[in-house]
């Protein structure tokens, strides 16, 4: 099949729902299929790209955004006429001005021989969110009816595609590359924590809705003993850099670096260094993409525990067990969950053990057979 995956962003930026895109592209490309992706501007010289929009930024849902301003009708209709595609797979919600067009074109240039599916990918994090994706809902009331069929990431964000959009979308997770994440694990020796100190790791945004905050003050409210047992390793950026910073020299705890941003290349063996990987995010996650690339170094390297925060797109992801997930929000609590996981090995190992089965079901390998399903192959 020839199939274009249709995001309103650049596939350039490292957030989720490029890793979606990307992900189960390469996989498609593998299984036999040509993919084209359908975006705003790109640099990208790997794959077959068609920059068809700019984008201005805005904040929405916690996250820094870009969405495109109006793209020309007959440029699409161009592309479209010449390519041809058997399956046009948009990320949702989208845009009216760039994403919703191409689907209006595609099906007045080809009717119903093109399949259209989308991918709904958010869960909002506060009532203005909530509110402003409703409205974006009934502007897109019309589009959304020229589409085929409908996924969802995970269940919470399928129940609010219902509930705002009026969508029935088949739940197919996130396409995350397993083997990959835990090949390269196994192929690099870990760095320990020094003086055999147990490493507790972070990486995400330094963004509020991720909780890093609220992990050090959960890390703060721990006892003298614990602490000095940790060696905790805080990587990202982000505009909450500065409180960070500021809050890690007020709480005095012993052994914290901040590595800053860590590249696509490198994230494996940070997610398996770590003893524990905390990821404290207090809302706004349709899925966990982090937790799966964690649970799938920490299986190549044999060892490790993911901690989440229990917010329902990660809970979708890390299970119903309270011992992987805590409220991030409530510091006594999380510095209760860490201390017990510090402290017992053997439920450290029980848990590994857990998660290194329950990661195998969001391999690309399973999804994308599922996604493959919805195209209608």
């Amino acid at each position: 099949m020839k199939i274009a995956l249709v995001l309103d962003d650049s596939i350039d930026r490292p957030d989720g729902v490029q890793q979606y895109v990307l992900t189960l592209g390469a996989f498609l490309s593998r299984a036999g299929h040509e993919v084209h992706y359908l975006c705003s501007t790109s640099s990208r010289s790997d794959v077959t790209v068609h920059s068809l929009a700019r984008n201005v930024g805005v904040t929405f849902n916690g996250n820094g955004l870009r969405i495109p301003l109006p793209t020309s009708r007959r440029a699409i209709r161009s592309l479209l006429d010449q390519e041809r595609y058997d399956v046009i797979h948009v990320q949702t919600p989208h845009s009216p001005l760039f994403a919703a067009r191409v689907v209006d074109e595609a099906r007045k240039l080809q009717a119903r021989s093109v399949r259209i599916v989308g991918t709904f990918h958010i869960l909002p994090d506060s009532k203005v969110s909530e509110w402003g994706t409703h409205a974006l809902g009934r502007v897109l009331a019309r589009n959304l009816r020229r589409f085929d069929a409908f996924m969802a990431v995970s269940e919470p964000a399928a129940a609010f595609a219902r509930r705002t959009f009026g969508i029935a979308a088949t739940v197919v997770p996130c396409p995350v590359d397993v083997t990959r994440f835990a090949d390269d694990a196994a192929g690099r020796s870990p760095v320990p924590g020094s003086d055999g100190r147990l490493v507790l790791a972070f990486l995400g945004r330094l963004v509020e809705r991720k909780g890093v905050l609220e992990l050090v003050r959960a890390l703060d409210a721990l006892p003298a003993d614990v602490q000095e047992r940790l060696e905790v390793r805080i990587g990202g950026k982000g505009p909450l850099l500065g409180d960070l910073e500021a809050a890690v020299e007020v709480s005095a705890l012993p052994h914290v670096s901040l590595p800053g941003f860590v590249a696509e290349e490198d994230k494996a063996a940070f997610y398996a260094d770590a003893d524990i990987a905390v990821f404290p995010a207090t809302g706004g996650e349709s899925f966990g993409i982090v937790l799966v690339e964690a649970m799938a170094s920490q299986a190549g390297r044999g060892a490790g525990v993911v901690l989440a925060g229990a917010n329902p797109g990660y809970l979708s992801v890390i299970g119903d067990d309270p011992r992987v997930s805590v409220d991030a929000r409530d510091s006594a609590a999380f510095a209760e969950s860490l201390r017990v996981l510090i402290s017992d090995p053997g439920l450290r190992a029980a848990l590994h053990a857990e998660q290194a089965a329950r990661v195998q079901r969001f391999d690309v390998e399973r999804v994308g057979a599922q996604v493959l399903e919805v195209y209608g192959a």
